[in-house]
């Protein structure tokens, strides 16, 4: 009897339960959709996230006045969820901190959230969840209520692996010019040659240059002879003078090529008075008043108006003509020496052979980009032998990074950094690295000393896209015809230069195919997508991945799609 009686107890506590809790919902039916929309709608993904306002009303006595209501929206994919932001609203009569929504009227509601995007919500939707109060007592049983679907995530199309990482470049020169220098000095108001100045080091050690440049079959040499004389004796017996040293100073070399059986052209002129020479030796000497010196040649163009005031100055001209006046009576020979480097045949020869080991640098660096030769083996010989060059580790570093070894090129591009922590082509890649890692405040660290950089616009793009600022990609992209560029149009909606970048990608992987869809997709060009997305998939692409994408939801009816992917 006890026993009858505790069960009959228990049964009417549940029961009385029961009652509560559908006597408190009978005026809260569960709300239509209808009530609600979102924006975007799809969602989309956003830089890493996926933002959403979401604009809705509880409709006019609907809202109970004792009751507080948890609204959380919440983006459900295939064995998880994420939660928002939640927000509370509460009735009338209930003291709280939360949102008052009037009984009678209702009240609108905007709400805005973000989440946190991972790849499984590209087949997503979002709900809101209603959590009911009573007091301190939760109601349960309202069901979740779906407002939209998600996530277009066509940004995450952008790949940092697809881009191109900057090379650093060679200074490899075809043809080097060079200019060697020797004068011959005269005493004042005589053009003869001395023997002290024809058999000076500095004379014999150029014109033993001059015998091997024209011997050497990669060099090509010519000879320039400048005669001079100081600015001071009067312009007409100057120029005589410095005719007489330019026509001895010919003299001279014609009987020394001869001699030593050289073919050189000798090109020879002369300059009355070398006022040119005269201003900079006085700008550079220690003069106490050059100041006063260099002021009379800007004052006085006409020549013996200079040499006549310059000469006034009588505590100045003694010193100008002991340490400035001698210097200017001279004739300046120049041998201008052509080297000629090797050939790309020669190069690529030596690079693919044993004659890498005798190669510059600067022609390593070049001959890596001839056909036919191996940029792994020239980098890795560059590193070898000029372990101190960062360009060599840069640049084993980048053809590592484009032949997908990521951890090879990390390690090269760190050595770089620890030789040259400036370079801008190894801050461009480690940024590039950083953004195939999702880091975008490092890769924009690090774009920052990668100014001058090649390829620098499309790192730059690429980060402007993961960070959701799409007409800036665009613009830093340039002229670049990559998918990324293509992605970057896609997503500011300009889809006809997003098809004319595609169509002049140079290798199209099963990405360009697969925004080439998008864009058939979007201008609603149904055979466009069914073509596409079919060489997408003969490029590599996941058949379910396709299924997923909602960017292709309206167009999964279609047999020539279904038949696809199913």
């Amino acid at each position: 009897m006890k026993r009858l009686n505790l069960h009959l107890i228990l049964s009417m506590i549940v029961l009385a339960a029961i009652l509560a809790t559908s006597c408190s919902k009978k005026n809260l039916p569960p709300l239509s959709n209808s009530l609600f929309t979102t924006t975007p709608s799809p969602l989309e993904l956003v830089a890493n996230k996926v933002p959403v306002t979401i604009d809705g009303r509880f409709p006019a006595k609907w809202f109970e006045k004792n009751t507080t209501i948890v609204v959380t929206p919440v983006l459900k994919y295939q064995n998880g969820e994420a939660l928002g932001t939640a927000y509370t609203y509460q009735g009338e009569k209930v003291a709280g901190n939360g949102i008052v929504v009037p009984y009678e009227a209702g009240r609108t509601i905007t709400m805005k959230s973000e989440f946190d995007y991972i790849p499984a919500m590209k087949k997503s939707e979002l709900y809101l969840r209603f959590d009911f109060f009573r007091g301190n007592k939760q109601i349960t049983g309202f069901p979740d209520v779906k407002i939209a679907d998600g996530v277009i995530a066509t940004p995450a199309l952008a790949s940092a692996a697809t881009s191109t990482p900057a090379v650093a470049p060679d200074a490899f020169q075809r043809i080097i010019k060079e200019t060697y220098d020797a004068d011959i000095m005269f005493l004042i108001q005589r053009a003869e040659l001395r023997s002290s100045e024809l058999n000076s080091t500095n004379l014999n050690a150029w014109k033993d240059l001059v015998k091997e440049a024209d011997k050497n079959e990669r060099k090509n040499v010519n000879v320039e002879i400048s005669a001079y004389a100081s600015p001071d004796g009067g312009y007409k017996l100057n120029e005589k003078l410095a005719e007489q040293r330019e026509k001895n100073t010919s003299g001279y070399l014609n009987k020394e090529f001869k001699k030593n059986t050289l073919d050189v052209e000798i090109n020879s002129k002369y300059t009355a008075q070398d006022w040119d020479g005269f201003q900079k030796l006085v700008q550079a000497s220690s003069l106490q008043d050059k100041d006063l010196v260099l002021r009379v040649l800007s004052m006085y163009p006409d020549p013996e108006t200079r040499e006549k005031e310059i000469k006034n100055i009588s505590v100045v001209y003694s010193d100008l003509a002991e340490t400035i006046l001698p210097k200017l009576r001279r004739s300046r020979l120049m041998a201008n020496v052509e080297v000629i480097g090797k050939t790309d045949e020669e190069l690529k020869t030596a690079a693919t052979g044993s004659g890498i080991s005798e190669l510059s640098v600067e022609e390593l660096l070049y001959a890596a980009n001839l056909d036919s030769v191996s940029k792994e083996k020239v980098y890795t010989t560059i590193t070898q032998r000029f372990p101190n060059d960062y360009r060599g580790w840069n640049n084993l570093g980048a053809y590592y990074f484009q032949n997908g070894k990521t951890a090879n090129a990390i390690q090269a591009f760190n050595k770089a950094a620890q030789i040259s922590s400036r370079a801008p082509e190894t801050n461009m890649n480690l940024a590039l690295i950083s953004l195939s890692e999702g880091n975008t405040a490092k890769a924009e660290q690090l774009l920052g000393n990668a100014a001058g950089s090649n390829s620098l616009g499309e790192t730059l793009g690429l980060l402007y896209i993961q960070k959701g600022d799409y007409n800036r990609a665009v613009q830093s992209f340039g002229d670049a015809k990559s998918n990324n560029a293509a992605l970057a149009q896609i997503l500011t909606k300009n889809y006809n230069k997003a098809q004319q970048i595609l169509d002049a990608v140079p290798s199209k992987d099963a990405t360009s195919y697969y925004l080439a869809a998008i864009v058939a997709a979007r201008t609603n060009n149904a055979a466009g997508v069914a073509g596409n997305l079919k060489s997408a998939i003969d490029k590599g692409a996941s058949k379910l991945d396709i299924a997923n994408d909602v960017e292709f939801a309206k167009y999964l009816a279609n047999s020539d799609i279904r038949n696809l992917l199913f």
